[in-house]
């Protein structure tokens, strides 16, 4: 039996990379599943090409940042399938570079509505659904919190924020059976992390792969994870499985900590 036989799951941001592998892998597990996401025509393609039949994936348009969006899109999910049993939450905007000083706090201010207030109306609108079937959350952290590499720090600092909101909603949630937890990326390689190899490799003008040499470097396995290696944990974390696992921050980042 596959992991998530049974089981309906809603992916947010669901857009080429971690969003549609992650929606793949439910699928291949069994689940039914609702993607989500702003841009429809996108995401009606890829959910196309991942469920030609339509029979178990469903495409909803919908805005986090929009309490009322975030309502209807827990309503089209029950009025498909019938429950809510997880959430793997990707929608995240990351578009912000830079550090304090000199900052655009506005900038800091939409980065933040979305990763963490949209976050919370997302899951505020899903929690009777969810406490109905003892479900499942998984929020999408990055390593920058923790290892600011890059000047991300509106991005990185919202992140850190959310990771501290999955930890409380999990002692909130526990008693009804709904588990929450922190899945963690570091680098990987899906279509952000290439254009970004491909531009630093042009401006430096050196060969792509001395530019993915470097990045690996920094960890044990010397290889750059891939968007399904995020999207697999999360997908195990979906499933009973994982029963016992919940306020966890799990690491998916080739131990790029141990070197």
């Amino acid at each position: 039996m596959a992991d998530l036989e049974g089981k309906t799951i809603l992916v947010s941001g669901v857009g080429p990379g971690l969003g549609s592998e992650t929606a793949r892998i439910a699928l291949r597990e069994g689940a039914e599943v609702v993607a989500a996401a702003r841009q429809i025509d996108r995401l009606r393609g890829i959910c196309a090409e991942l469920d030609p039949t339509g029979e178990r994936i469903e495409a909803v348009q919908a805005d986090i940042l929009d309490p009322a969006s975030c309502a209807s899109l827990v309503d089209a999910v029950l009025a498909r399938f019938g429950k809510l049993d997880g959430i793997v939450h990707v929608a995240a905007l990351d578009a912000v570079f830079g550090t304090l000083e000199g900052a655009d706090l506005d900038e800091w201010r939409r980065t933040y509505e979305m990763n963490v207030f949209g976050s919370m109306q997302l899951v505020q609108a899903a929690i009777p659904a969810l406490k109905d079937g003892g479900g499942s959350v998984v929020f999408i952290g990055t390593q920058s919190s923790d290892l600011p590499r890059l000047p991300q720090f509106a991005y990185a600092s919202s992140k850190g924020a959310l990771r501290t909101l999955g930890r409380l909603l999990a002692v909130e949630l526990g008693p009804s059976g709904v588990r929450v937890n922190n899945v963690i990326a570091t680098w990987m390689w899906g279509p952000p992390v290439q254009m970004y190899v491909q531009f630093t490799a042009q401006d430096r003008g050196v060969d792509e792969q001395v530019v993915i040499d470097e990045i690996a470097s920094n960890m044990a396995l010397r290889v750059i994870p891939e968007d399904d290696d995020v999207a697999e944990m999360s997908c195990f974390l979906m499933s009973d499985r994982a029963r016992m696992v919940t306020g966890q921050t799990i690491w998916v980042n080739a131990g790029e900590f141990i070197v």
